[in-house]
């Protein structure tokens, strides 16, 4: 396991429990600080709510209740939400014209790697000091 001395905020929004549930944990694991929502609402009622400022905001497209269109949509309207960077990912094969209008600081197919998300998140984020 690896532990962060100054460990980074994720906030992952997905609707599939198993999915949502497996990169918190796995996330956790590696040290980062992670909470979770399971739509789009429900992730800005909460990071207005709980006042929540996360480093970077994981973000399923294709979601019940508010996809990840609306909440990007409504985050960018929110001044203390709307320089958050998100990392998009989607089981579809999004055109670049869709990929640009989310204006995501990076996207990932699913299925993708546990080292992939590390490895992007290492490169939005920059450089973590680590203790092993």
């Amino acid at each position: 396991m690896t532990v962060i001395a100054d460990p980074r905020f994720i906030f992952l929004v997905e609707d599939d429990a198993d999915i949502r549930d497996s990169v918190v944990e796995a996330l956790e694991d590696e040290g980062y600080r992670v909470t979770a929502a399971a739509n789009g609402l429900e992730a800005l009622e909460r990071l207005q709510n709980e006042d929540l400022h996360p480093d970077l905001i994981l973000l399923d497209v294709m979601m019940p209740v508010m996809d990840g269109w609306g909440f990007r949509a409504e985050q960018q309207k929110i001044p203390a939400l709307a320089s958050t960077p998100v990392l998009v990912f989607s089981a579809y094969n999004l055109p670049n014209d869709a990929v640009a209008q989310l204006n995501a600081a990076g996207i990932l197919k699913k299925p993708f790697s546990f080292n992939d998300l590390l490895d992007t998140l290492e490169r939005l984020l920059g450089a973590r000091e680590q203790v092993r």
